[in-house]
């Protein structure tokens, strides 16, 4: 029986991605390899329940929502993550992954959207980007970049740029909540042309900030 440690399951707004606005059921799973400067959910880094897939899938059904996102931490690093993924898909859920983009991710079920980090300077982790995730990537996908301040901006440019990103999938560029001002994030984008979406962090709009379960 395969079991995982979750930190917490509930039911919000999605907040990121192309699917931001949408009602999201959210699996967080505990543990996480990175440490980056900005990480607003370290919570995750240890705390948790050993759950059975069974009784996730029993969880999940009383919120009466099609779209599941799986996150963390970094749900990549509980082995139990594949057998869940597909467990949702088969149940006839939407299924998104987010992960850090320091784990391989060719093994993740086709039905899966993956949605992908790519770290930069700023958040101190840049080298733990696992660059041979770009080539596992399919148009179902999306890479993120979350960015503090103007060089990890010129440096995110240089990567879509470089490996031709914005050709192979969507391309986020998301502003670290309190440090890079959107309004200024939008400005670059739109002075370099760029054909990346510009996402906030819905849900700290909507809630307070530090505020869990949302």
């Amino acid at each position: 029986m395969t079991e995982l440690v979750v930190n917490e399951i509930f039911l919000s707004i999605q907040g990121e991605s192309s699917y931001a606005g949408r009602p999201c059921i959210f699996i967080r799973l505990t543990a996480c390899n990175l440490r980056c400067t900005w990480c607003d959910t370290a919570y995750a880094f240890t705390e948790g329940r050993v759950m059975t897939i069974a009784a996730i899938l029993q969880e999940i059904a009383g919120f009466h929502c099609s779209l599941v996102e799986i996150t963390g931490g970094e749900p990549l690093l509980q082995s139990g993550v594949h057998e869940l993924m597909a467990s949702l898909c088969d149940a006839g859920y939407e299924t998104l992954l987010e992960t850090g983009g320091s784990l391989d991710i060719a093994a993740v079920d086709r039905r899966v959207h993956r949605i992908m980090d790519l770290k930069p300077p700023g958040s101190g982790m840049v080298s733990r980007n696992l660059w041979s995730n770009i080539e596992h990537l399919r148009p179902t996908d999306e890479v993120k970049f979350v960015l503090k301040d103007r060089a990890d901006f010129d440096w995110a440019c240089d990567i879509v740029g470089r490996y031709g990103l914005t050709n192979q999938c969507p391309v986020l560029f998301s502003p670290v909540f309190g440090e890079l001002d959107p309004a200024t994030l939008a400005r670059w984008i739109l002075d370099r042309g760029l054909p990346v979406r510009l996402q906030i962090q819905l849900h700290k709009l909507l809630w307070a900030p530090d505020k869990r379960g949302v």
